[in-house]
């Protein structure tokens, strides 16, 4: 007769590793599909604005409510809500949960028709704020449209965040998928829906608002049926009721801090985009931030996601051996992901952003800008990347204040920098404060997280630095064949009219090399963390 044994310490572990790396696997791959769904809006876009006033309107005028998105939807989400979600979730009382979730849903989208009223009321004021960033005098810009597309789009912000607080309850309860289909069909949304209006309303900035607005509807209905499979209830309550009840207290008290750090975080983006917008460059830095965030979200954003819910479990047990050990598996993966990608993307810069965007209104010359703006985007992803890891540690330890001094100090440099640098080099400037404010914000989190009672994360960044001057080597002698690959092919399809030939063409066969390079050399060197990869993703792993 057979019995089961329990598992092993080390091979629960090793199983809920492999299985959060599968989870990862999954919604990196909707993730993916969205990233290039996302470029394809944004193609369409220039195609139809290219780099003109009314494209720079949009531009802005997006950004505005995007940035309450990430405040007041993903922000909250990440730090204050999933940790909550979980406690009540794992503590099995149906009904206190259902009143939890009552009351902060009613406490969320109160808070969010607030902000959305005051943004529609206070557009004109909003669009003249970025108007005041103008530096050169050559610039056209269109304050009266830039102040009706805020207002279309505001409403946005509502749908996104009922959508955010559908995903909460799915991550809580270790579900993904769902909530990787949402953007998904957003950018659906924007590549279909503004077609059909454009010849409807006066320019096509308003039907691509319109678009917004039905993705918008459409990423939050989208996770309702999961969440109402999983028999989760809730509803509306009183503000008295929904205010005082401890759960959303306890939020409350969590997102605060959170807020203020992730405001001057994300005010980074806002500003570089108004300081661009002084320049004429609002169009061609947020194509270049797009190829920033396809990178990202190859993989980084998916570790993030599903590394919380597990890290949040591990804090709570104070079980911090496997906290260190998911945490470590986790960054590794990313600079593996990351650094062989930035380097590459710095070599091919100018042929990716032309087989991409390329046509239309948008031309060689607006090609030239956004590749030059990439070139310094590209020189911070690592950072990026990083950051978007590191975070989440302090949030399931329940530490909220860490990001948020670490997100004030970087806001600070950011905009010192980007004025400074905007006043000489334009949107190569401000790119490139960006970078340097993803560093210090990087550094600032490390040592504050060393400093938690967590312990043994030095080493563990010790070994993460190695890790990533191990690949950078590997990928620098990859990239050495690839670009003067790359210098004889480029003359050769130089003639050809299509950007997929002349652009494409090189892209691709030099993609084949480097690649083909770098995994040999993975192979030849015997990379642990490429063959935990395999082994992770692979039918024939491990039980």
């Amino acid at each position: 007769m057979l019995e089961w044994l329990p598992m092993s310490d080390e091979a629960q572990n090793q199983a809920r590793s492999r299985s959060m790396m599968r989870e990862s696997g999954k919604l990196s791959a909707l993730t993916m599909l969205s990233r290039v769904l996302g470029l394809l809006r944004e193609i369409t876009r220039t195609t139809l604005l290219g780099t003109s006033a009314l494209g720079e309107s949009f531009t802005v005028a997006f950004a505005t409510p995007n940035l309450f998105r990430r405040l007041l939807a993903e922000g909250v989400m990440s730090t204050a809500l999933i940790p909550t979600m979980k406690t009540y979730f794992d503590g099995e009382d149906e009904a206190e949960t259902r009143t939890f979730l009552s009351a902060a849903f009613t406490a969320l989208m109160f808070v969010t028709a607030a902000v959305v009223a005051l943004g529609m009321a206070g557009s004109l004021y909003i669009a003249l704020a970025y108007g005041l960033m103008k530096t050169d005098s050559a610039v056209v810009q269109n304050v009266s449209e830039t102040s009706f597309l805020i207002r279309l789009m505001f409403p946005y912000l509502a749908l996104v965040s009922a959508g955010a607080f559908l995903q909460g309850i799915l991550n809580s309860r270790g579900s993904f998928v769902p909530s990787g289909i949402g953007p998904i069909l957003f950018n659906l949304s924007f590549l279909l829906v503004p077609p059909l209006l454009v010849y409807w309303v006066p320019n096509p900035a308003r039907a691509m608002a319109l678009g917004v607005l039905v993705g918008g509807v459409l990423q939050a209905l989208c996770q309702l049926p999961s969440v109402l499979k999983m028999g989760v209830r809730f509803g509306l309550v009183s503000l008295p009721r929904a205010f005082s009840h401890p759960g959303v207290k306890k939020v409350l008290l969590l997102m605060a801090p959170t807020l203020l750090g992730m405001a001057a975080y994300e005010l980074n983006s806002v500003v570089s985009t108004g300081l661009a917008y002084g320049v004429g460059a609002a169009v061609t830095l947020q194509i270049s931030l797009r190829l920033q965030e396809l990178i990202l979200g190859l993989f980084v954003v998916s570790i993030g996601t599903v590394m919380l819910p597990e890290l949040s479990g591990l804090a709570a047990r104070q079980d911090w051996q496997r906290f260190r050990q998911h945490f470590e598996r986790s960054l590794e993966v990313v600079i593996l992901v990351t650094l062989p990608i930035v380097v590459f993307s710095l070599m091919q810069r100018v042929n990716i952003v032309a087989v991409l965007f390329q046509g239309g209104e948008f031309d060689a010359a607006a090609v030239a800008e956004t590749a030059d703006i990439f070139l310094f985007h590209s020189l911070g992803l690592l950072f990026i990347a990083l950051n978007r890891i590191i975070t989440p540690a302090f949030y399931a330890c329940a530490d909220t204040k860490g990001p948020a001094w670490a997100g004030i100090t970087a806001f600070v440099v950011n905009i010192l920098l980007a004025w400074l640098f905007s006043l000489r080099f334009k949107g190569n400037g401000i790119a490139l404060a960006l970078s340097v404010a993803s560093l210090v914000n990087l550094v600032l989190l490390l040592v504050l997280l060393i400093r938690k009672p967590i312990g043994g994360l030095g080493p563990v960044f010790g070994r993460s630095l190695l890790y990533a001057l191990r690949l950078l080597l590997i990928s620098a002698v990859a990239a050495v064949p690839t670009w003067f690959a790359g210098r004889w092919l480029q003359p050769r399809f130089a003639a050809f009219s299509s950007r997929l030939l002349f652009a494409g063409a090189p892209l691709v066969l030099t993609t084949v090399l480097y690649g083909g390079i770098g995994i040999f050399l993975l192979w030849v060197t015997r990379d642990r963390v490429a063959g935990y990869l395999v082994a992770v993703f692979s039918r024939k792993s491990h039980r």
